[in-house]
């Protein structure tokens, strides 16, 4: 049995690592700043109440505890043993736990998968060695976990747990990180904001547990709302799929920053994780469409992990994709100065933030709220006159709290200093906490470093209002959830179909994969295969004149720079002078390059050039690329990545989000497109790929949108199966 069959066959039980009564330290120290001295201290200062179990052959005791000379000494069934200990000798230790039937094992060590082979080929046996005992591990290389809510630091960095924090009632945010560092730094952010945490895991290499393994406990945990992640690598996509998708039925949230779109950072992952990055867009593409949501930054992270927690009624995962009016809502903004209502719609556009238009005649709640000189508008501008009258704070939220053009609210507010803080701020609060609004209502300060009581903040906070120093901050936070509301977890109905794929062949060459698309309704120019001149002068006068002449083999993907195509032929006199032609320019290319045929086809009539790639990722899944084609397309790289099961209807949506999509609709006169046939095209590629998966790619590049009405056309195919295929 492999590693893999053993690890699936005996799933360790992760609660013995977050919630154990027992715990080894193996290299305790009483040496201050000392990995096993610095454990030790956290778990006393937090008040471990369960048995602790020092390990150090050189001493009898530490800080009054008894030390054991060796693992051996260790009784059986210890829930988790902490390695603080160098890396030579981590392989033989773990070896001496599994012996002793222990659950869990911390490895804080680096030097395993991410510093060559000889540390991958331990990382393995460590990998072995736990899924033949069921053992959890956690690392190598990694800052170990926190469990809060039961006081259980298994970690060297300085933990002090709050009081208010082991509170399992109350909603609080998970964080998994492959990164110890960015887990400390994470966790360091939303302390600072008094957000609840509920449980902290660095998974490091991931030996023998992986961050999948810890979301699904997550999400067992009544008490965690929000799993905020930073990961470089998913190693097992299709768990972390159906854990996003769970926690999107249960109505939590997952909120991931992925380091790794650039190609120096997907090179840096592999010496720092020994992870093997993948490609970041399909990755992103199948996540969304599972139900993550996405941060750019770490700043951003924690912004829209506190949004989550502290606005439960902001559309979240359990109310996606709802067709009712809340879920097309937009945002209203409350602002005192002209040029932030200016700053404001230039940021709401560029990030595509819907600030609804509104006016005096269909706003009368909110005009009779505000003074005569102040115009009713989105984003708001009140001037300084809430200074003089500070119940207009309160008189315009109870306005825009009853709008149901709005499902946030935003309050920006120049905070200035302690008193004018204490003129404006107590107003909004008292709005919150009176009227009760069933929206969220966030405050964002424009003068960032603003000295703003901490009691207003508390206040907030308590109210379960976010505060930010930024109101842009605040603006691409609320960007990020309210675009999640609006997307669409709808499927199509169309069933996968298997097709029949030509025996043998790994490249599957024009001819052939035409011959194939062709039966699921894929329309192509008419024509056929020519072996002869001859052949493909009745082929041409079959389907008329002029045609295009293709050459085709499984050894020529690219026949264009082989001088394989030639077209506009017009006549069998030109026919044969273009098929000399075709053939010695192949014949220059690679004289080793034997033609099945060669395709005769209808030359094709003039529209759009888009590109419809599809492909089976062999980790992810079948994923569809749709996009303007022509000369400028790899410049442009104007294309959206599509999940191989969205309706029509999605796949309309997703295509009017390319930069290019007035070209579809008709620009400065030209006639509308055909959108809707190259919609179903797509969908029914997404047929073939879920039903046929030893398909690897299709290439139909270009495919020609004709107006609507006339279809699409698709003049080139290639297909890449598995070679076992047929």
């Amino acid at each position: 049995m492999t590693t893999t069959e053993m690890a699936a066959a005996v799933r360790p039980d992760i609660g013995r690592l977050l919630r154990p009564r027992s715990i080894a330290i193996v290299g305790a120290s009483a040496t201050p700043g000392a990995l096993g001295a610095s454990v030790l201290g956290n778990l006393e200062r937090n008040g471990f109440a369960g048995d602790i179990h020092l390990i150090n052959p050189k001493r009898s005791e530490i800080a009054g505890r008894a030390c054991l000379a060796s693992v051996d000494q260790l009784p059986e069934g210890v829930d988790v043993a902490v390695l603080a200990i160098p890396q030579p000798f981590v392989l033989d230790t773990v070896r001496a736990l599994a012996a002793r039937r222990v659950g869990a094992v911390v490895i804080f060590s680096a030097g395993f998968a991410e510093a060559g082979e000889r540390g991958m080929a331990e990382q393995r046996e460590i990998a072995r060695i736990a899924a033949e005992a069921g053992m959890v591990v956690e690392g190598p290389n990694c800052l170990g976990c926190i469990n809060y809510l039961q006081r259980v630091p298994l970690t060297f960095v300085e933990v002090n747990i709050d009081a208010q924090q082991v509170d399992a009632a109350r909603p609080a945010i998970g964080v998994v990180s492959q990164s110890g560092a960015m887990m400390t730094v994470l966790c360091t952010t939303l302390a600072s904001r008094a957000l609840p945490l509920s449980h902290a895991i660095s998974t490091g290499n991931e030996a023998a547990s992986h961050a999948e393994d810890y979301v699904d406990f997550l999400l067992e945990q009544p008490s965690t709302r929000v799993v905020a992640m930073i990961v470089e690598q998913f190693r097992q996509p299709g768990r972390i799929l159906a854990a996003v998708a769970r926690a999107r039925s249960l109505g939590k949230s997952v909120v991931l920053l992925h380091p790794g779109k650039s190609s120096a950072a997907r090179a840096s992952a592999a010496t720092h994780t020994g992870a093997m990055a993948g490609d970041y867009a399909l990755m992103r593409t199948k996540l969304e469409r599972a139900g993550a949501v996405f941060a750019e930054t770490l700043e951003e992270l924690g912004d829209i992990a506190e949004i989550a927690i502290r606005c439960p009624v902001l559309p979240s995962a359990g109310a996606a994709g709802a067709a009712g009016a809340a879920a097309a809502a937009g945002v209203a903004v409350l602002g005192e100065s002209g040029a932030f209502k200016a700053l404001t719609l230039d940021w709401a556009e560029e990030l595509g933030l819907a600030l609804p238009a509104i006016g005096d005649d269909d706003s009368p709640a909110l005009r009779a709220a505000l003074p005569d000189f102040v115009g009713v508008s989105n984003p708001l501008d009140l001037t300084a006159q809430g200074l003089v009258e500070p119940d207009l704070y309160f008189r315009t939220l109870d306005a825009l709290f009853g709008d149901a053009r709005f499902s946030t609210i935003i309050v920006g507010l120049i905070q200035g200093d302690p008193v004018t803080c204490g003129i404006k701020m107590p107003p909004v609060l008292r709005a919150v906490r009176e009227l009760r609004p069933a929206k969220p209502v966030i405050v964002a300060g424009l003068d960032e470093g603003a000295a703003v009581p901490a009691e207003f903040i508390a206040e907030m906070r308590a109210l379960g209002v976010p505060y930010f120093p930024s109101t842009e901050r605040a603006l691409r936070a609320v960007q990020r959830l309210t675009a999640f509301s609006q997307r669409s977890f709808e499927c199509t109905d169309a069933q996968p179909v298997a097709l029949a794929l030509p025996a043998g062949r790994t490249v599957v060459p024009e001819y052939e994969s035409k011959a194939v698309l062709a039966q699921v309704g894929v329309p192509f120019a008419k024509g056929r295969l020519a072996t002869s001149a001859e052949q493909a002068v009745a082929i041409a006068a079959e389907i008329g004149w002029p045609v295009a002449l293709k050459a085709q083999s499984a050894d020529l993907s690219h026949k264009s720079d082989a001088g394989g195509v030639i077209l506009n032929i017009a006549d069998a006199q030109a026919m044969g002078e273009a098929w000399g032609r075709l053939h010695a320019n192949v014949a220059a290319y690679d004289s080793a390059i034997a033609l099945d045929g060669v395709l005769v086809e209808a030359m094709g009539r003039r529209g759009l050039e888009m590109i419809i790639g599809a492909r089976n990722d062999p980790q992810w899944g079948p994923v569809i690329l749709a996009g303007l084609g022509g000369v400028t397309a790899e410049i442009m790289r104007d294309a959206r990545l599509l999940d191989a099961d969205l309706s029509t209807s999605e796949v309309l949506r997703e295509l009017d989000r390319l930069q290019g999509a007035p070209l579809l609709h008709g620009y400065r006169g030209a006639p509308a497109l055909d959108r809707q046939a190259l919609a179903e095209l797509i969908v029914r590629l997404g047929q073939v790929l879920r039903g046929t998966p030893a398909i690897r790619e299709i290439d139909l590049n270009p495919v020609i949108v004709l107006p609507e009405g006339q279809g699409v056309v698709a003049l080139d195919a290639l297909m890449l199966v598995e070679h076992s295929a047929g």
